[in-house]
This record gives structure tokens, C-alpha cells and sequence, in this order.
């Protein structure tokens, strides 16, 4: 996208000019093995209720600009030409749950943004115009690899710039599912993204921003994509978080990659706490990686993970915000990872 590392999404099959994903990064672990480990998210889970105000902007740091604080949370301004403010977590999870309940900016070429990225060039994306107010955007990247132009879908959504709504992704080594405001839109098979390849299997930040793509500088598809040209004197233009929840699949202190083939088997989760239920849910997915977790076997595993997940259900529900139908999805999710 144009910001920071936030990076523009693809305008379907229209404009496969547009499809640069995420184009950096500070040291990609799959061509440099001295990368450090990345902070790792050390709880289950985390949330931040910005309608709180800023003492809610814990374990955040701004990339891009600043944000303010009202009753409708966290805003992110675009005053004039050059403003893009954006936030991202100063951790990485390690597959999960992340929610955002929020409002799109309005405004011509104005991008609203919730985007996981890795070090590796992974990506998965929640785009939202200023201009459309009856549909968004998902998509995904792997390892920047931007050869195919056929990963964006546009799914319908009311009022998106008037309407706080939670945009979520539940992302596992299997699959991603990306829904609104619980409801499933969209899932994602690790097989069939290029049989994996493409498949976003690496530790990730969140970041949250807001950019004009219909700035004037911009390239002509780029604009186009954006819903045209930006006027700025129709500023100010924010966007609202209320909210973001992260359920950490794989807690523990720090993750690094074990090799350079940016698989999910190859990440090593450091620190994991020895019989920790929610540590223990995850043990499938980094196991190979990281020789599991001492002294529980796969299948005690897997009955940790569904006691743990049965019983934290209700917590998770009250906590999130989320609705039964996610909570049974995240519930079938842990014992899923279990049993891999």
C-alpha cells in the first residue's frame, strides 16, 4: 500500500499493474538467516477499546502521522495531501482471531486499511474505498509474490462509512476466513493458494491506517482503483476504530524462522509456557518447529485444546465482542491446529 508498509491491494483482473503487495521489509528471514526474532505476543489474548481514550493505545506504535482520541475512538485524519496516519502492534501472533470493529472514512480515492503483515512478505488485507458504501475488499499475498491478479474479492456491506461494523480474519495453517461482523464471507485453503505457496504462514504485526489513493500523484490506475481523485478541500476525512481484539494462537516470548523457506513448520515459538491450555492448542501447528511442548503428547494435546477451548468460549465471546458463531469457529479452529 501507499503507506508506510501498507501497500496497495489488487484492482482484480482490471488493473494487474496495481499488484505490488507489501514492497519491503527491515530483513526478509527468507533471504537473510541473521534477522532478529520477532516480540512475540505473549498472552492468548489481547484488546484494545479505544472509545476509552489513549490510555488504551498500549503495546501500539504510530508508523505514520498521529491519531486522536474522541468518542467514537480512535481517529485517523487525513487533513491535506502527504497525511496517512497508521498504528501497528509493537508484537507479532503467531496464527489467530483479529477483529476490528471500526468506520471507513468517507471521501473520493480515500483507503481505509486493517492489514496483517510478516517479515516475509506475507500479507492479508481488509481494504474499504471512501467512495463506495456498499462493499469492501479482501486479500491476501504471499511472500510478495504478486504474479497472479486474481486474489481480490469485493464483498457487499452496508454503509461501511456510517456504520461501525467488525471486520475479522481467523487465520489458521489450514485456512483463512475473513468475516463480517461475524458472519463468514470468504475462506481461503492453504492448498489453494498456489499449493501453499502463497499461502501467509508467518509470525505478523496488525497495522491500521488510512491513505489517499486518489492522490494526484499517484498513477492513473492507482487512482482509478481508489475510486478517482481526492479533493482536499474536502477534508477532513477519518476513519473510527472502536475496537481491536487479537486471539493469539501461539503465545510465547519471541518467534524466529529455523531456515529460509518462509514455511509455518520452519517457526519456532520461543518461550511457550510447559502445560499452558492455550499454548497447548497450538502445539500442532509449530511443533515441528519448536519439538512441542514437553511432556504432552499429540492426543493429550488435543484434549487440552478442546477442554481449554470449550470452557474459554464464553470468556472469549465477552471478551471479543464476537457472536456464538464465531466463537464455535474459533472453538473448532484449536482443536483442528490440535490434532494437525
Amino acid at each position: 500500500m501507499h503507506i508506510s508498509t501498507l501497500h496497495l491491494a489488487v484492482f482484480a483482473a482490471f488493473v494487474p499493474g496495481l499488484c505490488t503487495a507489501q514492497t519491503s521489509t527491515s530483513c526478509n528471514p527468507t533471504e537473510n538467516t541473521t534477522c532478529s526474532h520477532d516480540t512475540a505476543l505473549s498472552t492468548a489474548i489481547f484488546g484494545s477499546i479505544f472509545t476509552e481514550g489513549s490510555s488504551s493505545n498500549t503495546s501500539w506504535k504510530a508508523t505514520a502521522g498521529s491519531i486522536v482520541y474522541g468518542s467514537n475512538g480512535a481517529e485517523f485524519i487525513i487533513n491535506e495531501k502527504g497525511d496517512a496516519p497508521t498504528i501497528e502492534t509493537d508484537f507479532y501472533f503467531f496464527f489467530g482471531l483479529v477483529e476490528v470493529k471500526m468506520k471507513a472514512a468517507s471521501g473520493t480515492g480515500i483507503v481505509s486499511s486493517i492489514v496483517m503483515e510478516s517479515d516475509d512478505l506475507d500479507e492479508i488485507d481488509w481494504e474499504i474505498l471512501g467512495g463506495n458504501d456498499t462493499s469492501v475488499e479482501t486479500n491476501y499475498f504471499g511472500k510478495g509474490n504478486t504474479t497472479s491478479y486474481d486474489r481480490a474479492i469485493y464483498y457487499p456491506v452496508t454503509t461501511p462509512q456510517s456504520t461501525a461494523h467488525t471486520y475479522s480474519v481467523n487465520w489458521t495453517a489450514a485456512s483463512i476466513t475473513w468475516l463480517i461482523d461475524g458472519t463468514a464471507v470468504r475462506t481461503l485453503y492453504y492448498a489453494d493458494a498456489l499449493s501453499g505457496a502463497n499461502y501467509p504462514q508467518t509470525p505478523m504485526r496488525l497495522k491500521l491506517g488510512i491513505w489517499a489513493g486518489g492522490d494526484s500523484d499517484n498513477s492513473e490506475g492507482t487512482i482509478s482503483w481508489a475510486g478517482g481523485e481526492t479533493d482536499y478541500s474536502d477534508a477532513p476525512f477519518t476513519m473510527y476504530v472502536e475496537s481491536v481484539n487479537i486471539t493469539n494462537y501461539s503465545p510465547g516470548t519471541s518467534y524466529y524462522y529455523n531456515g529460509t523457506t518462509g514455511a509455518w513448520t520452519s517457526i519456532v515459538v520461543v518461550g511457550r509456557s510447559v502445560g499452558s491450555k492455550a499454548n497447548s492448542s497450538t502445539v500442532g501447528t509449530t511443533a515441528a518447529a519448536s519439538g512441542g511442548v514437553a511432556g504432552v503428547s499429540g492426543t493429550a494435546a488435543a484434549a487440552m485444546a478442546a477442554e481449554s477451548a470449550v470452557s474459554g468460549a464464553t470468556g472469549i465471546m465477552v471478551r471479543s465482542g464476537i457472536g456464538a458463531a464465531v466463537a464455535i469457529m474459533l472453538v473448532l479452529q484449536l482443536v483442528e491446529l490440535a490434532l494437525v
